[in-house]
């Protein structure tokens, strides 16, 4: 029997190859969904450093050049930055950004054939660049609707350190 080749353009190393031949075997394994991932109560959170490079990375990536999240000087890097609320901002949305990787379990299999349906956002206070927050999900409730399975997530986003409230959401997953 031949061994399989490998992209030419990336050789890999029999390490790399042993690794993808157990990531693609592992896809034939049965997966669950999130439906049955999911118990109404559990909670999950994480710590995200909100450096000036990340808001750069964000706002070049959705368009949005507003001055006032600028925490850095092309001499100096940071910066204290101008905005309304003294110093740069957080564009409103990048903590939103970050939520999924808080509210599925990276210790689990990513669940198959999950689609965000719902969001309700409210922003309480602005966020200031080079903060650490905290992402803070809790499913609330499991429900059926229209023979579709969703489950719903209340996200709460506090300073890591004053305990501060900037953000608080409601999500829904739909789930196969």
């Amino acid at each position: 029997m031949t061994a399989p080749e490998t992209d030419a353009l990336r050789p890999m190393t029999e390490i790399q190859i042993q690794q993808t031949r157990d990531f693609v075997n592992s896809l034939n394994a049965k997966s669950q969904t999130y439906w049955d991932m999911v118990a109404v109560g559990d909670e999950l959170w994480r710590d995200l450093h909100i450096t000036p490079e990340l808001v750069i990375l964000y706002c070049d990536g959705v368009e949005d050049y507003n001055p006032w999240y600028e925490g850095w000087l092309m001499n100096t890097w940071y910066g204290e930055g101008e905005s309304p609320f003294g110093g740069a901002i957080v564009p409103p949305m990048l903590v939103s950004h970050f939520v999924l990787s808080v509210q599925f379990d990276h210790t689990k299999p990513f669940a198959i054939g999950s689609i965000h349906t719902f969001h309700d956002s409210e922003i309480i206070e602005p966020i200031p660049v080079g903060a650490t927050v905290r992402i803070h999900t809790r499913a609330i409730d499991k429900f059926v609707k229209r023979d579709r399975r969703y489950v719903r997530h209340e996200v709460t986003v506090t300073d890591a350190e004053t305990g501060t409230r900037y953000l608080t959401e409601t999500r829904d997953i739909l789930s196969r």
